[in-house]
């Protein structure tokens, strides 16, 4: 059974359909993030549309993949992000549908694209080729967008949570550093 989903997992075809999948994903996201770009300083631009630049880095390593290569850098950003702003994405959304006490379909929609990323930095992390350097450099990365997004205050806009911004902040420094360890664990220790 393994070996079957192994099999499975790195068919041509079917990582192909998933870099086409997620490119359009991606787009939508650089697309959705368009207001808040647009009032953004330029050198704020690269950190604040985070989830579509976590599917764009998967984009980037399936492509190395399918060209039988790997990006170590690729992955270990990928895997990193991936988790932590699908998890912190469906967590705003639940968040937002309780504080406004309404379900919204763009918010489920949000919930299901975002679940998707996280399943999907985990299903690819056994074929994952990650070294040290590579942890560290996405780390520094991630923490500095952590530092863009809750000291500089440019975050995803969720005005009606607003007032839990310090909360929020929180909760992104610990979903950097949960699939840190997971990643250090499976590569490193």
């Amino acid at each position: 059974m393994k070996q079957q989903f192994y099999a499975w997992m790195m068919n041509r075809y079917f990582l192909v359909l998933l870099i086409v999948c997620n490119l359009l994903g991606t787009l939508y996201g650089y697309y959705w993030y368009g207001s808040q770009l647009a009032r953004t300083k330029w050198y704020f631009m690269p950190f604040v549309p985070d989830s579509p630049t976590a599917s764009l880095f998967l984009c980037i390593a399936l492509v190395f993949i399918v060209l039988g290569r790997h990006s170590g850098l690729m992955e270990a950003l990928a895997f990193i992000t991936l988790i932590k702003y699908g998890v912190w994405a469906v967590a705003m959304n639940i968040f937002a549908f309780i504080e406004l006490k309404e379900v919204s379909e763009m918010g489920l929609m949000l919930c299901v694209s975002h679940s998707i990323m996280a399943v999907e930095a985990l299903l690819f992390l056994p074929f994952f080729k990650i070294k040290k350097w590579h942890i560290l450099a996405a780390i520094i990365w991630v923490f500095h967008n952590d530092v863009i997004d809750y000291v500089y205050m440019q975050y995803p806009v969720y005005s009606m949570l607003e007032q839990y911004i310090r909360h929020i902040g929180y909760f992104a420094f610990w979903l950097t550093v949960i699939p840190v360890v997971i990643l250090w664990r499976k590569f490193i220790s």
